[in-house]
């Protein structure tokens, strides 16, 4: 899914447009677990089976600390 996104924002003209873009919009509408499970297979590829497009890879690296969602209050 976040590569579609990417396939989307990629034809953009301005790349840093487009970077702000892709956050934006995983920020958004992706809830805190899926940006958790995206962020986390950023850290370790391998180990998590989610290919990720060049554009969105350098679109999280650049963002990550408004993409890292809050941590979850203590009950």
């Amino acid at each position: 899914m976040a590569n579609r996104i990417g396939d989307f924002f990629d034809s953009m003209p301005d790349r840093e447009e487009a970077l702000a873009g892709i956050a934006d919009h995983i920020r958004r509408f992706w809830e805190p677990r899926m940006r958790r499970a995206l962020l986390a297979a950023l850290d370790e590829p391998d180990a998590s089976g989610i290919e990720m497009s060049g554009i969105v890879r350098e679109a999280l690296v650049k963002h990550r600390d408004g993409l890292t969602p809050a941590a979850a209050a203590a009950v």
